[in-house]
């Protein structure tokens, strides 16, 4: 039965395999304790330069080792690969020995992600094939830990490597690039912050002021950020999601729909209130990150919502793959093809599975029609989109629901499990629906609704949260946290792209 599984694949030990992480996940007592000993030391030790990089990396590494201390030799390694590949291509004044050091790196950063992520996956799939075949079982099936977060910081480093190659960036001293790589806000999930961004900012560490945190901000992310994932995401999973994606066949129509618009507002308010946290608590140690969420669900179209959902991945897969394949450049059909191709592998970047290939191929698929459509409305000489409110809504409507689409195969244990959804949406209207309540229908229109809200009232609420004194500040967090503890759940589970 397990060989019969290969098409959607979910590695059944990633959840035992992230259970050891629980202790230093962000909303965590564990980890504010652990943040409050780094805060203190990094402002410390801001003064001096190398202490204070030795710090954060010790620092970093202890939180990394904290699931599981042996996968802190694989960061190690991999930085190493980032440092040294980094520095022989920067070195070498032949263009061929250049990009002979570039691949050798490249190539062994994959490998190191290729085989924590996708062995076991293809070892699967070969043996299947080879047992369909009537060889019997040859093919040893190998079952490897995928560690937490290899999938950004491998990608971090790969920028690094190319950027140097590129002309665009200088190689680092190591201890920079260590810190660099490892640096634990972002280090397991995300955003995946390019040495452009960040090497800068670990130079000038000793030069920041601890006067001039942006306080109002970090703590709207971060806070905002817990109620996302604690309150948001954890109800709707734990009352529709997970209960219909289990078992479809015994629920209502109108429960599946719900338990699928719900995924859509969970995996949102999981990856975005995590981001939120990461680039609050960085602010709260002097440094900036990227923007990564930009209210996907207001997008008009899919490839709207790629500059909008994980944007740092976008602009990676833009920048390291998609131009370098030749991006929009040449016949139109070259343009899909190098469409689909990102596409395509940015799918099976989040997960070893095909369902993961199927939920990528159908934004592929999805990008080269609106690419298509927009093309030939200026080849009509007309605007490449069409304005009004009324179509604008429309839009936005119709790409949503694509995006749920989407959502369903990246959710689904297996095809099985997603035909099985998209099935019951049309042979259980009849049936009663026990799980839809005021509470579920409440969570899911906040966390769509809330991407509508004007950008200018969170920023308002911030100048007036800056105003307070030190002591209604305090009161004002501590009311927002008791609001979060008591509509949370007890425990909290890890966020879902801690498995990507």
């Amino acid at each position: 039965m397990y060989r019969r599984s290969a098409e959607g694949i979910r590695d059944p030990r990633c959840q035992s395999a992230h259970e050891g992480l629980h202790r230093l996940l962000f909303p965590t007592t564990d980890f504010a304790i652990f943040f409050g000993i780094v805060f203190v030391g990094n402002w410390l030790l801001a003064p001096f330069p190398k202490r204070w990089r030795v710090f954060i990396l010790i620092a970093s590494y202890v939180f990394y080792g904290w699931w599981d201390w042996r996968f802190v030799f694989l960061l190690a390694i991999s930085t190493l690969c980032t440092v040294v590949g980094g520095r022989l291509v920067h070195r070498s004044g032949v263009a061929s020995a250049r990009r002979a050091w570039l691949i050798a790196t490249v190539a062994a950063e994959l490998c190191l992600l290729g085989w924590f992520k996708y062995a076991g996956w293809l070892s699967l799939n070969l043996d299947n094939v080879v047992h369909h075949l009537g060889m019997g079982d040859p093919i040893p099936l190998i079952q490897v830990t995928l560690p937490v977060g290899i999938s950004f910081f491998t990608f971090m480093g790969l920028s690094y490597v190319i950027d140097i190659y590129r002309g665009s960036l200088e190689p680092s001293p190591w201890l920079d690039v260590a810190v660099f790589v490892a640096f634990f806000p972002h280090l397991v999930a995300g955003p995946i912050v390019r040495g452009s961004d960040l090497l800068p900012q670990i130079r000038r560490a000793h030069r920041r002021d601890p006067r001039r945190i942006a306080l109002p901000k970090a703590a709207y992310l971060i806070f905002g950020g817990l109620f996302k994932k604690v309150v948001l995401s954890s109800y709707v999973s734990s009352q529709i999601v997970d209960p219909v994606f289990a078992n479809p066949h015994t629920h209502s129509s109108f429960e599946v729909l719900l338990a699928i618009y719900g995924y859509a507002v969970q995996i949102y308010c999981d990856f975005s209130g995590y981001t939120d946290i990461a680039i609050g608590c960085a602010l709260l140690l002097g440094f900036r990150f990227p923007e990564n969420f930009n209210a996907p669900y207001t997008a008009r179209s899919l490839q709207d919502f790629w500059r909008r959902w994980h944007i740092t991945l976008s602009l990676w897969l833009r920048d390291y793959l998609y131009i370098p394949l030749g991006g929009n450049q040449g016949s139109r059909a070259t343009m899909y093809r190098n469409i689909m191709v990102t596409m395509v592998l940015g799918g099976l970047w989040h997960g070893a599975a095909w369902t993961f290939v199927a939920w990528g191929t159908l934004h592929g698929l999805g990008q080269c029609t609106g690419h298509y459509r927009r093309a030939k409305r200026v080849e009509r000489g007309l605007s490449p989109q069409r304005e009004g409110r009324g179509w604008i809504a429309w839009e936005r409507f119709a790409t949503f629901q694509l995006v749920c689409v989407g959502w369903v195969f990246f959710r689904a244990t297996s095809f099985a499990n997603a035909f099985a959804m998209f099935g019951r949406l049309f042979t259980g209207w009849s049936q009663p629906s026990p799980l839809v309540n005021f509470a579920v229908l409440l969570v899911i229109a906040v966390g769509i609704g809330s991407q509508y809200v004007p950008p200018a009232l969170p920023l308002r609420a911030q100048e007036v949260f800056s105003r307070l004194s030190v002591y209604a500040q305090g009161a004002v967090l501590a009311a927002v946290l008791l609001v979060i503890t008591t509509l949370g759940p007890p425990g909290v589970a890890p966020f879902i792209y801690f498995r990507f």
